[in-house]
């Protein structure tokens, strides 16, 4: 990989690994509603004219509304806000390393959804990896009152693993700009009331006003043109790799600006969800193959079968 291409995937892995830093900060001063309302308004108006610039948005809306509404829904409009109402009770180190279990529910949902492509022994020690890591660092919190917040946690990350699916599956010929554009300003509408409503009366504080403005200019904007740049610069399947880089991001930024306590739990936990997420994503490689044979003696091959997973690019965190 170039150099240029190892700039950009050290930027990504920090662009949408601490979005959970700043959403701790900004739900202390204004309403989860508020955080997603700014997040997304910021995003689709710097967007949205790129989106425009390339020509034909209308019609791409207009053909492919109605699984773009589903993905709006299932990616951002249902779990951001699960994701910063969570954060109010949840260290951001926490709900950080268990974001990071997407790709472990992700494969089990392509798994659901019909994918027959052979497991194998080292994604199956991936996926019971990832739940042990995940199990230590939830059993904790469910004597001490967050159930409610781990559940909205678990409500995100199903979403973050289920979006993908409709991505490859219907959204595939669609500009990532023109897709993620209309989606922001979708989903700003549908705050823009809730944030109204939840107005704070006093102007939030400096480090409030600075994390709104990071979550949608930095960890939205920025984040996808450079997402893109790095998808250019590598391919779509190297440029993936990054999530793997997130969950570290997360716990460094809460512990040398909030705090959190970097505990034996805590890095129990990462180094399982990791290994678990790095082991049940890798490729299986063809399983058992049974041979037929024609006239001609010969041994036909089959291609690789491809994952919906393993198509798509994740999307906005």
């Amino acid at each position: 990989m170039t150099a240029r291409g190892w700039f950009l995937f050290s930027l990504m892995g920090v662009l949408w690994g601490i979005p959970y830093l700043m959403i701790k900060v900004a739900v202390d001063g204004v309403s989860p509603s508020m955080v997603v309302f700014v997040r997304c308004a910021l995003g689709a108006a710097l967007l949205l004219p790129f989106a425009i610039r390339q020509g034909g948005l209308a019609a791409t809306v207009r053909t492919h509304w109605r699984p773009m509404l589903a993905f709006a829904v299932i990616e951002v409009i249902g779990p951001w806000w699960t994701l910063t109402d969570a954060e109010r009770h949840l260290s951001s180190s926490t709900a950080g390393l268990l974001i990071a279990g997407v790709p472990i529910v992700a494969v089990l949902l392509t798994r659901f959804f019909g994918d027959t492509e052979h497991l194998g022994g080292r994604r199956l020690i991936g996926l019971m990896l990832g739940l042990a890591g995940v199990g230590v660092l939830t059993i904790p919190h469910l004597t001490g009152g967050d159930a409610r917040s781990l559940a909205e946690v678990a409500v995100t990350v199903i979403g973050y693993a289920t979006a993908p699916l409709i991505m490859a599956r219907h959204l595939k010929q669609v500009p990532t700009l023109q897709l993620i554009a209309p989606v922001l300003l979708l989903s700003a509408i549908v705050y823009a009331p809730a944030a109204a409503l939840t107005w704070p009366t006093t102007m939030p504080s400096t480090s409030v006003l600075a994390s709104l403005a990071g979550l949608g200019v930095i960890c939205t904007a920025l984040a996808f043109v450079v997402f893109l740049e790095l998808i250019r610069e590598v391919g779509p399947t190297r440029a993936t790799v990054f999530t793997y880089v997130n969950p570290a991001v997360a716990v460094a930024a809460g512990a040398l600006f909030l705090d959190e306590k970097l505990t034996t739990t805590v890095l129990l936990a990462f180094a399982l969800i990791l290994a678990g997420s790095f082991l049940a994503t890798a490729s299986s490689g063809p399983g058992p193959r049974r041979k037929r044979t024609g006239r001609t003696g010969r041994v036909p091959t089959q291609p690789t079968p491809q994952t919906s997973a393993d198509r798509s690019a994740p999307a906005a965190r």
